[in-house]
């Protein structure tokens, strides 16, 4: 039976090859696929691949070992259940304890019959329908205990595609002139060739958009220096890795909005003249896939992408999807970069910038999909529309994905300078204690905080707004966005790596009521050291929820009795 497997692993690896040509920068599409269909990649397998590429297997293994949804032989079906915070709130651990009931296995294991695996993952993106399980990779959400059963019978019949659809849909609460806006494919594209580059940077810099990432670097300077560099080709690149714990916005606009990104995208390319594109898809969206695939295809028809856009002699334009595999430092543009390149994700140091020496060295723009959809809005309503909304320092509006204790989850575009507390007034939440806002990255602001304006120049955000009320302990808040940066850290610095694991085993000695105050005050300065020194973005924002909550809510962490004692 092994034998067979691995020929037919041999004549699969074969197409997939001549497929994806031979490029180092086939390694990861290669493997996901294989993984896909086979539950594994075996040494020899990868070993014929390294050979074929001309590169050392160890290279290949290399990236193999780096990703979550690669580096593990599986059973036949594989249940991930999401462990970040909003699923937390939502009852998660009951769910753990009924999967254990019902497989009879730990988490990590696989049962004796191979069919199932059970396995912890970090935030599915899901984060208003928790909590949320991946089988296979079938999304469900809001799943109850009492669904489990239900769940394993599917699979065992080879009918979970006919029993459970893809609950990906998220409630959008509040739309603004992004999403009320009718845009028709090839409308703003069609005003943007008549103008020059020069010309059309000057309207971004006038709009003054900010990277909707979280970062807020200004999208005019990027794509002016990617524009003003000599070296051919260029590419421009679509981040769509959201993998911060508590953000969903991406996924809801590339599933109902693909094609205003991919428009943005190829007016990206028209500005700096690139002729190939990425959407770095990470792989918790596999179900997108498809639905990306074929916008892609049907501009493509319609000549608004690939040869001779428009009709225009020269303007060329390709985009590629590209699957993740489960590594949330992705979402950090050289890791992402280096992860297209058939490499580990593993953060570029800095100088050089991508926009000289990006993919391949070549000059490259990496933006995230919603900025991508903003330049739409720019250029087809004018720069002084879009100033309407936000501040002076944060124009125009932000897709916010919020989540917790709150009745109207879902997805809010608000302007920006919106108040925390108007916020929580908007999404119907009450007796709240806590607001963290920017996910596991960002800070976690008290009741005193709340008339705090959400804006670059205030209280930044990607777009995470997660909602505690006086119910929720914030010692376990703290300790599952700890435990999440420990488990993404990709261990290439040690301020980091090491350093993210003592403040959470601090947090241990914190519940265990084992934590002095000078203790504590030591972990409060590594944090800081973390911060200062730590190689990229993942590292350098990876304390601030340990900072901010133990700054605002000290008393309610402090002091802690063992479990059995009371304070009576």
């Amino acid at each position: 039976m092994e034998k067979l497997k691995k020929e037919a692993m041999k004549r699969s690896l074969k197409k997939l090859i001549d497929k994806y040509s031979l490029e180092k920068s086939s390694i990861l599409p290669i493997l996901n696929e294989l993984q896909d269909e086979y539950g594994e990649v075996g040494e020899g397998i990868m070993e014929e691949l390294a050979h074929s590429l001309g590169i050392h297997p160890t290279e290949v293994e290399g990236v193999y070992s780096f990703y979550s949804f690669l580096n593990k032989k599986n059973g036949k079906h594989t249940i991930r259940l999401c462990q970040t915070i909003s699923c937390d709130l939502k009852g998660k651990k009951r769910l753990e304890k009924q999967l254990i009931n019902e497989l009879g296995i730990g988490f990590g294991e696989t049962t004796q019959d191979g069919l199932f695996s059970l396995e912890y993952c970090n935030c599915l993106g899901m984060c208003d329908r928790g909590p949320v399980l991946m089988v296979d990779k079938k999304l469900i959400s809001k799943v109850k205990p009492s669904d489990i059963p239900s769940i394993i019978n599917a699979c065992k019949n080879n009918n979970l595609d006919e029993k459970y659809e893809n609950t990906i849909i998220s409630n959008v609460q509040i739309e603004g002139p992004l999403l009320k806006g009718r845009f028709e494919d090839g409308e703003v594209l069609k005003k943007v060739v008549k103008k020059s580059s020069d010309n059309l940077l000057e309207e971004i810099e006038s709009a003054n958009l900010r990277g909707r990432g979280g970062a807020g670097f200004p999208t005019f300077f990027k794509w002016k220096l990617a524009y003003k560099q000599e070296k051919k080709p260029k590419y421009i690149v679509c981040n769509a890795d959201e993998g911060e714990p508590g953000t969903f916005k991406d996924r809801y606009i590339l599933h109902k909005h693909c094609s205003k990104v991919i428009e943005g995208m190829t007016i990206g390319a028209h500005i700096i003249k690139a002729e190939r594109g990425f959407i770095y898809l990470r792989g918790e969206y596999f179900y997108l896939k498809e639905i990306i695939e074929k916008t892609i295809e049907d501009r493509r028809k319609n000549g608004l992408l690939g040869k001779n856009i428009l009709g225009i002699e020269g303007f060329d334009f390709e985009i590629e999807i590209r699957m993740g595999a489960g590594a949330y430092i992705c979402g950090e543009e050289t890791a992402l970069i280096e992860s297209l390149e058939g490499m580990r994700g593993e953060p570029r140091n800095r100088p050089p910038y991508p926009v000289d020496t990006g993919f391949y060295d070549k000059p490259t723009i990496v933006n995230n999909v919603e900025t991508f959809l903003d330049i739409n809005l720019i250029f087809k309503n004018g720069v002084e529309f879009f100033k309407k909304y936000g501040t002076s320092k944060s124009t125009g509006t932000k897709f916010f994905s919020v989540s917790g204790d709150c009745e109207d989850e879902g997805i809010y575009e608000l302007p920006f300078g919106i108040t925390i507390e108007k916020l929580i007034e908007r999404v119907g939440a009450k007796n709240i204690k806590a607001v963290q806002v920017g996910g596991a990255a960002g800070r976690c602001l008290k009741v005193g905080d709340f008339k705090n304006r959400i804006a670059f120049e205030a209280v930044p955000t990607g777009g995470s707004i997660i909602l505690f009320n006086e119910d929720r302990d914030m010692l376990e808040v703290a300790q599952n966005f700890m435990d999440f940066f420990v488990d993404e850290s990709c261990g290439q610095c040690t301020p980091c790596r090491e350093g993210n694991r003592k403040l959470s085993n601090g947090l241990r000695l914190l519940e265990e009521g084992r934590c002095s105050i000078t203790y504590l005050e030591e972990l409060m300065d590594l944090a800081e050291t973390i911060k200062i020194s730590s190689k990229c973005g993942l590292g350098q924002s990876s304390p601030n929820a340990f900072i901010s909550i133990i700054e605002n809510f000290k008393d309610e962490i402090l002091g802690r009795l063992p479990k059995g004692e009371n304070d009576e």
